[in-house]
Formats: C-alpha cells, structure tokens, sequence
C-alpha cells in the first residue's frame, strides 16, 4: 500500500467530509479550477461543483465573514487561507464575531478556517508565520497543529464536524515530506487531546506541528550521543490543550523544554510555560527552558532563514544544560 502525504492526508478528509455531509463546503481564494496554491484542493471542484468549491476574491475577512453567515444557516464551511499569515486580514471576523457569537447569542459557528503555515521553505516574511499566539487570548476558538499524516486527517475531520471555530494550522514543510500508512476505515482524532511521541525519564519536550519532528531528531541523537532519555510531547490541539498530558510527563521527568517554531517572545510557549509554573513547581527540579524563532520577521535568504529557525542543534543544547542544572 502507497504511503499518504500530509498534504495528501489533508485532501482526503475534504473529499471524505464532503460526501459525507452536502453542508461542507470549500471556499478560498484560487482552491477551485487551480486546486489551491499547493494543490491541497486539487479535484473538489470536478466532484462537487462550483456550489460547494468556490472561488472568491482576494478578501480573507470576506471569506471567513461569507462563511460565519453560511454556518448560521446550518451549513459546515471549510475556508482556506492561501498563505496562514494573511488570517491576520480576518483576525476581526474570527476574534470579535466567530467567537463570541454562541456565547451572545447562542449561535454554533461550525467553521473551520484552515491553511499553510510556518517557515523552512524561503517563503519570507509574508509566507512564513506561525499565528497561533494571536489568537490564544480568544476564548470560543479552538486551534489545532498536526504533525503526522494521521493526525492532519484525523484533526481536520474533526474540526470539520465540531460547532465551534476551528484554527486548523498545516505546516507547508510537512506537505510532501511527512507520508504514513492511513487506515482504510473512517476515523478522527479528538480536539483536545495530546500525544506522546517518545517516551522519556530525563527531560519532557512538549511541542507541536513541524517542531515535533525536530524535537524527535535530537531526542534521537541525545540518546545515542549522551544516553539523555527524552520525552516527546505533541501537544496535537493549542486550544483547548491537554493540561493533564502536560502534567503527567512534567511529574515523570521534572524537566521541561518547550519548543515552538513561533518567536519567542509572546510566543504560546509562555502559556504553557505559565501552566506549569503555577499548577507544578513543585515537581520541577530546574527552570522551565522555552526554544523557539529569534524575534525577528521571518527571513528570505536561506541562510539567515536557517539561523533564524530552531534546529536540533538548538535543542539538544538546551537540553543538555537543563540536564547539567
């Protein structure tokens, strides 16, 4: 059996959802006779026709507003970002109306705003954010960060089928990197929900999206190199996050890194970090370490993009002085 891409993976819940339910529907920017602008939308438009994949103008707060008013009445929209960054042209539809709109007037908007996010691939400044801190603060949200095949399938039909506003983040450099065996059977990965990656005695990475897979790299190396056991936690959803999941591997190993691809400062590592400081000093035996991007916009030039990003160099040095403290 053919492995399945992440982008793949993506592109099968749609088409799986879309028979499923005729409420889901696409619209986005270029996703119809194009198929998106990496092709994750490629065949919906001959399946489904121009009712239910449709193209609109350049406008994000147009697409997610178009889409709360269809969720009102009873549809299930799936509105594509061509690039995530531009989600900030939304940022009022999504933080002002989505969600507040159940708890003013009891009103589900079962949207789900998805699209390509994070750096790696020399896209700049304005193709390269990670925005979920932007949106943390926002309480009616739900935001979600796959970093396996599965799981971008798994959390995407989820996130389609749930009433409230889903932030569903895929990260352009896992697109056809990252391939996995799917099962056959219909299948969804819960919001909410953590995921060990590797299991660990030393010190707990906790961490999402493309980072997971750094952070498994170093624990990999740290294990050959230094005989350092690493655990590796996927934090899967950013809001809700498994506060529980954070807490056992913090009681195991005592010792916490958390590592995401967003700058540094206001990042939402400090959330997590603030969490655990308050609800588990006392199983700590060593400063809360945060490694992320250096607090500059995201760089064109490959070099300076590399230098820019964390690496599990970074990571393994980091650990390696938790561990010494």
């Amino acid at each position: 059996m053919a492995l399945t891409t992440y982008l793949e993976a993506i592109r099968q819940a749609l088409f799986e959802e879309m028979r499923r339910d005729p409420n889901v529907f696409c619209l986005g920017e270029d996703i119809g006779v194009y198929g998106g602008a990496f092709k994750v939308t490629a065949g919906l438009l001959e399946e489904f026709g121009p009712e239910r994949v449709i193209d609109t103008p350049i406008s994000e707060a147009a697409i997610v507003g178009a889409a709360c008013g269809a969720a009102h009445l009873g549809l299930r929209p799936v509105a594509e970002m061509q690039f995530i960054d531009f989600i900030s042209c939304a940022f009022d539809m999504l933080t002002n109306y989505a969600a507040t709109s159940r708890y003013r007037q009891g009103l589900a908007v079962p949207i789900v705003v998805r699209g390509p996010s994070g750096a790696g691939v020399r896209g700049g400044p304005f193709h390269s954010r990670n925005p979920e801190a932007f949106f943390m603060n926002t309480p009616g949200l739900k935001m979600v960060e796959p970093a396996t095949a599965y799981d971008a399938k798994g959390l995407l039909k989820a996130a389609i089928r749930d009433d409230d506003p889903v932030l569903y983040f895929e990260h352009k450099y896992l697109y056809r990197r990252i391939k996995e065996d799917l099962p056959e059977t219909d299948y969804i990965v819960p919001i909410g929900k953590a995921a060990v990656r590797r299991a660990g005695t030393d010190v707990s990475i906790i961490t999402f999206g493309a980072m997971v897979h750094v952070a498994l790299e170093a624990a990999e190396t740290l294990a050959r190199e230094d005989d350092i056991q690493v655990e590796v936690l996927d934090m899967r959803s950013l809001l809700p996050y498994d506060k529980e999941a954070m807490a056992q591997t913090v009681r195991k190993t005592n010792k916490v890194i958390i590592l995401h691809e967003a700058t540094l400062t206001g990042g939402i590592g400090g959330e997590f970090a603030a969490f655990i400081a308050e609800e588990l000093f006392e199983h700590l035996d060593g400063p809360i370490v945060r490694v992320a991007s250096i607090d500059t916009p995201t760089p064109y030039s490959p070099p300076l993009e590399d230098f820019f990003l964390p690496n599990a160099g970074k990571v393994m040095a980091a650990v390696r002085r938790l561990v010494e403290y």
